[in-house]
């Protein structure tokens, strides 16, 4: 694995900062974690008898993207593009080794999308959930998209070491 997409984090900053810091860090983690690898790894469902695979993550956090800073903060018309009511795990299930690369290209840019959206909104903001009760502040986005990252990063950890024996850190 290449460390090339990998970001770190400042570590002394102000808040909003950090908070973009770490979650550019672990949006780069999840990139350095499927890089290398061809369509029929990144689909490979490595970790059974789970049905998650590397792409299937990366498919899988572009829709927390779009649904969080997209649908949610900025209140902009976003429908699933994996999800759907007949495939719910369509993120992972429907992989194709042949779109790969294209769902790696459209991950990078919902994450460019995200932040600009974000770059508009202060960090006490506060916006609706849809389908959810009560205020949600941008702060709180950030901290769960970290914290999102962070959990599918680990499981990217399993899957890349079953695939090529790789490990992070």
């Amino acid at each position: 694995m290449t460390t090339e997409f990998r970001v770190d984090p400042p570590t002394a900053a102000g808040e909003r900062e950090l908070l973009q810091g770490f979650l550019d860090f672990h949006r780069s983690t999840l990139l350095w974690k499927v890089s290398g690898l061809t369509g029929e790894q990144l689909v490979q469902r490595s970790v059974e008898p789970s049905s998650m695979s590397l792409i299937g993550l990366v498919r899988h956090l572009s829709e927390v993207e779009k649904y969080w800073f997209h649908r949610a903060l900025a209140q902009a018309p976003s429908e699933p593009k994996f999800w759907t009511d007949e495939h719910p795990d369509g993120d992972f299930d429907l992989a194709d080794p042949a779109r790969a690369e294209q769902d790696l290209q459209d991950f990078r840019e919902i994450v460019r999308t995200s932040d600009e959206l974000a770059a508009r909104f202060q960090l006490d903001d506060t916006f609706a959930r849809p389908g959810h009760p009560g205020d949600y502040s941008l702060r709180y986005l950030y901290l769960h998209l970290i914290e999102e990252y962070a959990r599918h990063n680990g499981h990217a950890d399993f899957l890349r070491e079953r695939i090529d024996g790789l490990t992070g850190e």
